[in-house]
């Protein structure tokens, strides 16, 4: 009993330690991309639903604006697939500073084009790299679980941003 007791707190560092590449479970990309794509087009139409001169509305003083919510969502579409997954922003795209775009038209384009970009970056990357080990804020995770992390990021800023709707008197397009 005794040296099960000693090899035991080694077989759980070891266990924590060792990271082994983890497959997608079956039809991730084409699952990922319909919840994706649904909760996406929600996002651009609500952003298009929103008057211009309420995208610099906040709730409260140090709360971030319709735009910057927004454009903050934009952003991290960007933002994972680079950090995480190692595919760049589109060449040209300073993703770091597209949270400062607060104009109605730069904004929608943005969520335009990181729609765009993720669509591609799932059906451009490979079965091995989604299965492949990366860092996701300290952990050791397999890439498929970025994206979906990404997609549990847009939906709660989604649900912010329909409750700034409905404070705007701005009722979501998909259900009117």
């Amino acid at each position: 009993m005794r040296p099960i007791r000693l090899l035991l707190p080694l077989l759980l560092v070891l266990a924590a330690t060792e990271v082994r590449a983890q497959a997608a479970p079956p039809n991730f990309r084409d699952e990922f991309l319909r919840q994706f794509n649904n909760s996406m087009i929600k996002f651009i139409e609500l952003a298009e639903a929103m008057p211009e001169d309420r995208y610099a509305w906040s709730p409260a003083e140090g709360v971030m604006p319709v735009a910057r919510v927004y454009a903050h969502v934009g952003h991290y579409n960007y933002y994972y697939p680079a950090s995480s997954m190692g595919v760049a922003a589109p060449r040209g795209l300073d993703a770091d500073s597209v949270e400062n775009r607060a104009r109605k038209a730069e904004v929608l384009d943005l969520l335009r084009g990181s729609h765009e970009h993720v669509r591609q970056v799932v059906r451009g990357i490979s079965d091995e790299q989604l299965a492949a080990t990366t860092k996701l804020y300290g952990r050791d995770v397999p890439q498929w679980s970025v994206l979906l992390q990404l997609l549990a990021h847009m939906n709660e800023h989604l649900g912010q941003s329909i409750a700034y709707a409905r404070m705007n008197g701005v009722v979501p397009p998909w259900s009117q």
